[in-house]
């Protein structure tokens, strides 16, 4: 099957199990990439912390930050909710900088990423960016924004109402009555800007090579492993990512690394119109388009 009727078939499938989305797999050593709508921009929810983290490492390369500060975390001080790390805290806890990019991005902590964002605004973590000749992402605010998702005001049983309204509140030019689900208002991203970042950290890049080192450890380290790791992980292969999920936003971006010396990017960005909170089979069929996109790259 040629590339044009695999990438018809996919779409098919996709739309059947009431998916659409962005997807972009790439050989980091040829750059060789096949994919799905990469150019589309979505909000990024949680990959933000990515761009957070290579800021921050890039700060304390250049002495203007030390990761070995201790921050004091109090809870209700950072008002970001979450379901891991300090999110779920009770008592006061004292945390160097660095510990704060693991919590961060092993376990996608908010509260985490918050204590992060307020040594380094999303106003100057773009501008690192840009800096580092990385464009086509936007950081325009902190975690604590997510907290005034339409769930955080709803009772747990009517949290589908919330995802009924994201599905329905959006317009053709990707603005929405939400403004988190908004391109133009939060933070956001494309699947081929997204991917330009994970080749700045794969490969020799303007990114300092301690930096890109420091991220990738911190991206194998994901504990969050139940998207898209279950058809990239082996014995014969590592794979490093991030998740992130906002409503009826589920992404993950990742690189897999084979024992016979490939690389590939993976790139994912969905969103659901199907209003329930627990899709399994939604994060299965995501993992099972990106492997085929992966499989079709890897054998050209």
């Amino acid at each position: 099957m040629n590339v044009e009727n695999l990438i018809r078939e996919l779409r098919r499938t996709l739309d059947d199990a009431g998916l659409s989305g962005s997807f972009l797999v790439r050989d980091l050593r040829s750059g060789e990439e096949v994919g799905i709508e990469p150019d589309l921009e979505f909000p990024i929810a949680s990959l933000v912390k990515i761009p957070l983290a290579v800021a921050t490492l890039e700060r304390i390369r250049r002495g203007e930050l030390d990761g070995s500060t201790q921050v004091t975390v109090r809870p209700g001080a950072i008002t970001t909710s979450g379901p891991t790390g300090l999110s779920r805290f009770r008592h006061p806890a004292r945390i160097a900088i660095d510990d704060l990019l693991y919590l961060s991005i092993a376990v996608s902590d908010n509260t985490a990423a918050d204590a992060l964002f307020a040594f380094t605004s999303p106003a100057e973590v773009s501008a690192l960016l840009h800096g580092l000749g990385l464009q086509g992402i936007a950081v325009r605010h902190t975690m604590r924004e997510l907290s005034e998702a339409p769930t955080a005001r709803l009772d747990p049983t009517d949290a589908h109402l919330a995802h009924f309204l994201a599905i329905e509140a959006g317009t053709a030019g990707r603005g929405h009555r939400i403004p988190l689900l908004d391109v133009t208002r939060a933070n956001s991203g494309s699947a081929r800007a997204l991917m330009e970042l994970l080749q700045a950290l794969w490969t020799p890049s303007r990114i300092d090579t301690g930096v890109s080192e420091r991220v990738r450890t911190l991206m194998a380290a994901n504990v969050l492993r139940h998207r898209l790791a279950p058809d990239f992980s082996s014995d014969a292969s590592k794979w490093s990512s991030k998740t992130g999920t906002l409503l009826n936003l589920r992404h993950e971006i990742g690189v897999v690394e084979h024992a016979d010396g490939q690389v590939f990017g993976v790139v994912v960005l969905t969103e659901s119109r199907v209003p329930a909170i627990d899709q399994p089979g939604a994060e299965a069929l995501m993992a099972q388009v990106a492997r085929t996109l992966r499989d079709r790259l890897r054998h050209l």
